[in-house]
């Protein structure tokens, strides 16, 4: 809690930083702690019913009024009527904020569901694999060409942060990731529906050579020996071989081979250098090597999305075709889905949604201790055009109790919210 003063409420002055004594519920503010900015906003913070209010001297634009000795604390003005709030224009405005929020509760758990029974479907895509691979390698076809329909189509593409309800599914999160990531460049970048399929399953069966890997050196946290990582790199080569077998098309098997290679050379089997690898595995690249920074082997070397995504552009920026890793960043915004966030006006959040056509104005749950997680605060910003990130936060540097609210998930995993717009126009 930020250090405050306490002043009678008619001292309350714009320029001040206030904090609000109630439940969230109880006013008509988007915010329960705010910069006082308007006429209107010191009429209707007067007309609460509180006597004092506590400012933020470090927060505010003008120094803090200091009371008289022994002033005594005037009476807290009276209230305004309920029926004249509920009929006041801020307080509608409130009540809209609120059904706005419980429709973007309502789309998360839609998409979440959504994004539960990709991850099944592709479990069971990857169980079926050589016992049944025709019918195996049909049903994969075709969810990607409906996720590559669903993604393509839609007039705008919405990227959501999913939660941790998988229920064992995690092993086959990577690829989803991998997939969707994938995808989202490929539309940005105008990808003819056929391309974009192709691309769907490469990116789902990137990985398909690790089979052939023991999983206790998959799965080991230390870093691989130089036998470990050599058996490892096995895997582009043992899944192109695989993906003959099971009949995939040229540019998939390419995906398969060359995800591994960087633009720069260092990477394998073959060390191809700039456009020599497929504009396909360039893009698959980009998106797995965000990916396993994010959700790494070991828990412990994870990197926040926003981390992440700096890391691959500042320091990394060779590796990777330099036009696609742009893409990338602009798809996912500075502050990617997953990111701990401060606004401009002191509060803290994570971002859960990005909009691909406005990655600058994503949606924030908001850190109120006031109101129940369950119930939590969704701040679209695209709505809020005063209002701003002004810095991200690395969740170990917030309290216990604001990072368990927030909750940044264990793994960090995306599914997108292809519906139409006008079902969502609000969220």
């Amino acid at each position: 809690m930020a250090d405050t003063l306490t002043i009678p409420i008619d001292q309350v002055q714009i320029g001040l930083y206030v904090y609000l004594d109630l439940k969230w519920f109880q006013h008509p503010f988007a915010f329960s702690h705010f910069k006082v900015k308007t006429e209107d906003q010191l009429r209707i913070l007067r007309g609460l019913g509180l006597a004092t209010v506590r400012v933020d001297a470090a927060l505010s634009d003008i120094p803090v009024p200091t009371p008289a000795p022994n002033r005594p604390v005037p009476p807290a003005p009276p209230p305004m009527s309920p029926e004249a709030r509920a009929e006041s224009p801020v307080m509608a405005a409130k009540r809209e904020m609120m059904e706005r929020i419980r429709e973007q509760r309502e789309n998360a758990a839609r998409i979440e569901q959504a994004f539960v029974n990709t991850a099944r479907a592709i479990r069971d895509i990857d169980r079926n694999l050589f016992s049944q691979p025709a019918e195996t390698i049909r049903v994969a076809g075709k969810l990607i060409g409906q996720i590559t329909e669903s993604i393509l189509s839609a007039p705008e593409l919405a990227i959501n942060l999913m939660g941790d309800k998988l229920g064992g599914e995690e092993v086959y999160v990577h690829s989803l990731n991998v997939t969707m990531l994938s995808m989202m460049i490929a539309r940005d970048i105008k990808l003819p529906h056929e391309v974009a399929s192709l691309l769907g399953m490469g990116a789902l069966f990137h990985d398909v050579g690790t089979k052939n890997i023991p999983d206790k050196v998959l799965n080991k946290l230390d870093p691989y020996n130089h036998a470990e990582q050599a058996l490892v790199e096995t895997h582009c080569h043992g899944g192109f071989e695989i993906g003959q077998k099971l009949g995939l098309a040229a540019p998939a098997l390419a995906i398969i081979r060359d995800h591994h290679e960087m633009f720069d050379g260092s990477g394998y089997p073959r060390h191809l250098q700039g456009e020599a690898a497929s504009v396909l595995a360039r893009i698959v690249s980009i998106a797995n090597h965000y990916d396993e920074l994010c959700n790494p082997r070991n828990p412990a070397d994870a990197l926040t999305p926003h981390e992440a995504l700096s890391l691959m552009f500042a320091k990394m920026r060779s590796r990777f075709d330099p036009k696609l890793l742009q893409v990338f960043i602009r798809c996912l915004g500075v502050y990617p889905p997953g990111t701990i966030v401060q606004l401009a006006n002191g509060v803290v959040g994570m971002v859960v949604n990005v909009n691909t056509a406005k990655p600058t104005r994503p949606q924030v749950m908001i850190y109120e201790a006031s109101v129940p997680r369950e119930e939590a605060i969704v701040v679209n910003l695209e709505q809020q055009p005063d209002l701003n990130i002004v810095k991200s936060i690395r969740p170990s540097q917030v309290p216990k109790d604001m990072y368990n609210y927030l909750s940044p998930r264990k793994r960090v995993s995306y599914y997108f919210d292809a519906s139409d717009p006008a079902r969502r126009s609000q969220s």
